[in-house]
């Protein structure tokens, strides 16, 4: 289907256009994305219904080693980017660290600002039932909420690193219990993070919110993934859950050593990327520097 159709049929996805995905059995797609050219793309091809301004992006484009140190501006600032290419998307925000975890205050005050500063329409918190007041907050001063659970990066201190979680029945009783906690906190769906496939399934059973897997298995009520992990972006780590849909890094490779060498060896830029003056005014500024007592052109 050419682009303009697409365009033609595409419309706004709000949270009801989710519920009723999830109602009918219509999978969610939902996708990390940090950069205006990514959320052009998205909205181009259709059928992306989440764009999620991820904290990971803070990995990928300014080097962070982990999520925590990314800072509220420069998700800010992955915010507004996102804001000038997506027009149908829900447009979410990865609430970064310390952002909404002091008081319901300041997780009000600062979900406001991604909303009239940023762009964003939704909010995305990682936590557990010890969040819930804070979110509710958010949720109560009228900015829709996801709520993440199981691996959540900026708790990989307490638990225990990037592992799976709700192997054991007491784990997988206590994610259910976070999910429930936030879902009580008015949270409109539910991303789960590296969960067993059997935790997954049975919110997406019981939960009357969509359930979103990363890492969770496939009978959620969608799937969202990290754009870079699509590519290999990110070549520090590939998770196992993520599938890389095209190794770029050699392109880059290829693509940077191609133009160095070029450069180095004077084939770049050749005639064709390159302006030049008329005869009859070459000879005249030629003329004209000579005139002045300078050095004389190279006349060729």
């Amino acid at each position: 289907m050419a682009t303009e159709e697409i365009r033609q049929k595409l419309k706004k996805i709000t949270i009801p256009v989710l519920d009723e995905k999830r109602r009918t059995g219509d999978p969610i797609v939902q996708m990390a994305i940090y950069d205006y050219r990514s959320a052009v793309i998205a909205d181009r091809i259709g059928g992306v219904d989440i764009l999620c301004v991820s904290d990971t992006g803070g990995m990928i484009l300014f080097g962070h080693p982990t999520t925590t140190s990314v800072t509220f501006d420069e998700v800010m600032s992955m915010t507004k980017a996102v804001a000038r290419g997506s027009k149908y998307g829900l447009r979410m925000v990865d609430m970064p660290f310390w952002s909404f975890h002091v008081s319901p205050e300041q997780a009000v005050d600062n979900a406001g600002r991604f909303v009239s500063e940023g762009g964003a329409e939704v909010m995305k918190c990682e936590g557990n039932q010890h969040h819930a007041a804070n979110i509710e907050a958010i949720v109560k001063a009228g900015i829709p909420v996801q709520g993440h659970i199981g691996v959540t990066p900026m708790r990989i201190p307490q638990i225990g690193g990037f592992r799976a979680q709700g192997k054991t029945a007491d784990r997988a009783k206590e994610l259910v219990d976070d999910a429930w906690a936030m879902v009580d906190a008015g949270c409109f769906s539910i991303l789960c993070e590296v969960v067993t496939d059997e935790v997954a399934a049975y919110l997406a059973e019981t939960l009357p919110v969509p359930v979103i897997s990363l890492g969770a298995g496939n009978r959620a009520d969608g799937v969202h993934i990290i754009t870079s992990d699509l590519f290999h972006m990110y070549e520090e780590h590939t998770p196992r859950h993520s599938k890389v849909y095209f190794d770029i890094i050699p392109v880059f490779e290829k693509v940077f050593r191609d133009y160095r060498d070029e450069v180095r060896e004077r084939v770049y830029p050749g005639p064709e990327h390159t302006v030049f003056m008329k005869e009859e005014e070459r000879n005249k500024f030629y003329d004209l520097v000579e005139a002045d007592g300078r050095a004389p052109a190279t006349r060729g």
